[in-house]
C-alpha cells in the first residue's frame, strides 16, 4: 500500500515499527511488554491469539488475490509423490511409476486452461495447486508452459517443503492452517480437479464433496482423474449400495483420463 491508495491521514503503523527500534535502550524498553502488539511475535503465537491468526490467514491470500484482480479458479489436487515421466524409474513403487502418466496429464491440463485464462488477462480460471511435488508442480508448470500465472498454497509441515520453483511468486502462500488453506482453494474454484493421490488429496476431495453434497456449496465440475485408480481405492458403489450416500450423489463427479476430455467437460458443463 502506499500513501495515495490510503483513505486516512493517520501516521501508517510502519513508521511506528520503525521508530520503535530506535528508543532508548532502557529496560523499560527491552521488556516484553512495550513491544507494540502488532509487531510481537510471541504475543501473536500465543493460544489466545489463535482465532486472529485464523483471520490473518484468510485475510491476507484474500486481499492480494483481490488486488490481483483473480475472480475465478481452476483447482488441481494430486499427490506429492507421484513422479515425473522422465523420473519414474526412480519411483519407490511400481504403481507410482504407473502414475507417473499422471504428471504428464495435469501439465497438460493446466497448460490448456490457462491458455484459456490468458483471454481474460489472468483474471478468470487462473491454475491454484497446494504448490508442493508431484502432481502439483505439474500443475503450476503447466501455467508456465502457457506463459501465464498460476497460484500455490504451500503448508508448513515436518519434513516438508518448500514451494516447486513453478509457482508465480506473487501467489505463492503459506499456511499453518489446514482448514483455511482449503478454504482458499474453494472461495474462488470454478471447477475441480482430483488427481491420484494420498491422505492429503483424499482429505481435499471428500471435504469439497461433502459442501457440495450437503448445499454448503454451489455444484461445479468435479472431475477425478483416473477412473481405474479410484475405484481401485473407494468403492463408490458400495456407499451407495449401503445407503450410506444417495444413489444421486455418484453424478456429482465424473471420471476423466486426459487432458483434453476434462476441459472439454468443464468447458460444456450446464449446472
Amino acid at each position: 500500500m502506499n500513501d495515495e491508495s490510503r483513505r486516512h491521514p493517520f501516521r501508517h503503523s510502519h513508521q511506528d515499527v520503525q521508530a520503535a527500534t530506535e528508543v532508548p535502550d532502557t529496560p523499560q524498553t527491552r521488556a516484553p511488554a512495550y513491544r507494540l502488539a502488532f509487531d510481537d511475535r510471541d504475543f501473536l503465537c500465543r493460544d489466545e491469539l489463535r482465532p486472529v491468526r485464523l483471520q490473518l490467514e484468510l485475510l491476507k491470500p484474500e486481499m492480494i488475490l483481490e488486488e490481483r484482480g483473480i475472480n475465478s479458479t481452476i483447482v488441481l489436487f494430486g499427490g506429492a509423490r507421484i513422479p515425473e515421466p522422465a523420473n519414474k524409474d526412480k519411483a519407490k513403487t511400481k504403481t507410482l511409476a504407473e502414475l507417473s502418466r499422471f504428471y504428464d496429464e495435469a501439465r497438460e491440463f493446466a497448460r490448456l486452461i490457462t491458455l484459456k485464462s490468458m483471454q481474460s488477462y489472468g483474471r478468470e480460471d487462473v491454475i491454484i495447486t497446494g504448490g508442493g511435488p508431484g502432481v502439483m508442480e505439474a500443475g503450476n508448470r503447466g501455467a508456465i508452459d502457457a506463459g501465464g500465472a498460476s497460484i500455490g498454497l504451500n503448508i508448513v509441515l515436518p519434513h516438508e517443503q518448500a514451494p516447486n520453483e513453478y509457482v508465480t511468486p506473487e501467489l505463492c502462500f503459506n499456511f499453518h492452517y489446514f482448514a483455511i488453506r482449503k478454504m482458499h482453494f474453494l472461495m474462488r474454484a470454478k471447477a475441480l480437479c482430483a488427481f491420484p493421490g494420498g491422505f492429503g488429496t483424499l482429505d481435499e476431495l471428500f471435504e469439497a464433496l461433502t459442501l457440495i453434497q450437503t448445499g454448503r456449496m454451489n455444484r461445479i465440475p468435479f472431475l477425478l482423474f483416473g477412473k481405474e485408480f479410484w475405484n481401485k481405492i473407494i468403492n463408490w458403489e458400495a456407499l451407495a449400495d449401503a445407503g450410506t450416500i444417495s444413489p444421486d450423489d455418484l453424478d456429482l463427479f465424473k471420471f476423466v483420463d486426459s487432458a483434453a476430455e476434462a476441459v472439454e467437460l468443464i468447458e460444456n458443463w450446464k449446472p
